[in-house]
């Protein structure tokens, strides 16, 4: 079902509500409408986009179970929300979407925030072969702080003014982040163990992460001594490269986009921002109307 999401052509495909609900009908169900409450039951189609349950005798609608459900706004509104969010390369603020959806700030920052649980769905890949993992910081630089509000001693990898953040990224493949607690090898181990296949090559920045050696090829560089990387030769000739550029990269494109577009954002929600940036990282390949169909995939999954 290949449609064309942009400014022009939206209103062509999509000129009324009606249209939107059929479009979305069509991607959640197929040529079968399933009932969210018993997908065995018979379904009777009634009035206004409803529907009826046989065997419970509950109505429901194609938003039902989805973000979109117990929400005023027509389906049309969310279509041009998720066009407008994913044409821009580093996101869309609420503010930016209030003015142009001609809504509330407030109405804007949950629709932008019901987007993002979906888009958690591109941030549970198993990654595997050569794989990079590294950790960051987010949050303010202690320097640019008003003197009432700077940190002492805040500096290098110390958090107590920032949150950290763990993320792998396979060469040539995805990415998967998380926020954590913490930076100890007790917390990271465990999730590259989940999320990286038995066997693969890991090769970290040269903190400690213990308890990988056994079942992974561990190769390290310090960046603490400005070194960031080598090439090396098996003696059948190949080319292991040892470096962690790839993850920093990343990580140097999700702080441009926190700073530029978000500017700030509280540790309570900082995961869902992440999500989006492992969205339109791992889909950066494909066009835009594929990134939104994918999105709409998951909100009808």
């Amino acid at each position: 079902m290949k449609t064309e999401f942009s400014l022009l052509t939206l209103s062509e495909n999509f000129p009324d509500e009606e249209s939107c609900i059929r479009y979305f009908e069509k991607m959640r169900w197929g040529d079968e409408v399933i009932s969210p409450y018993d997908s065995n039951s018979k379904v009777y189609k009634c009035g206004n986009g409803k529907y009826k349950c046989k065997n419970t005798g509950r109505y429901f609608d194609v938003k039902t179970g989805t973000a979109f459900a117990n929400t005023k706004l027509p389906m049309k509104a969310w279509f041009y929300a998720m066009m407008l969010f994913l044409s821009h390369k580093r996101g869309v603020s609420s503010c930016q979407l209030a003015r142009d959806l001609g809504i509330t700030q407030k109405t804007a920052w949950k629709m932008l925030h019901k987007i993002r649980q979906y888009m958690e769905m591109e941030n549970s890949h198993t990654l595997s072969g050569e794989v990079e993992i590294d950790e960051a910081f987010v949050g303010g630089k202690n320097k640019n702080r008003h003197k009432d509000k700077k940190v002492e001693k805040c500096q290098g990898r110390s958090y107590k003014d920032k949150v950290p953040v763990f993320g792998a990224i396979e060469r040539g493949g995805k990415i998967f982040v998380r926020v954590v607690p913490n930076t100890q090898a007790k917390t990271l181990v465990p999730i590259v163990k989940k999320n990286v296949e038995v066997g693969s090559s890991v090769y970290t920045d040269g903190w400690s992460y213990k308890g990988l050696e056994k079942k992974y090829t561990q190769m390290s560089v310090d960046h603490g001594k400005h070194f960031y990387g080598m090439l090396l030769v098996t003696e059948d000739g190949e080319v292991i490269e040892v470096t962690t550029n790839r993850i920093e990269n990343a990580w140097s494109v999700f702080k441009r986009t926190m700073k530029g577009t978000y500017i700030h954002v509280s540790k309570k929600y900082l995961q869902r921002y992440v999500d989006e940036f492992v969205f339109r990282f791992n889909t950066r390949k494909i066009s835009k109307y594929e990134r939104i169909e994918l999105l709409l995939q998951y909100a009808a999954a």
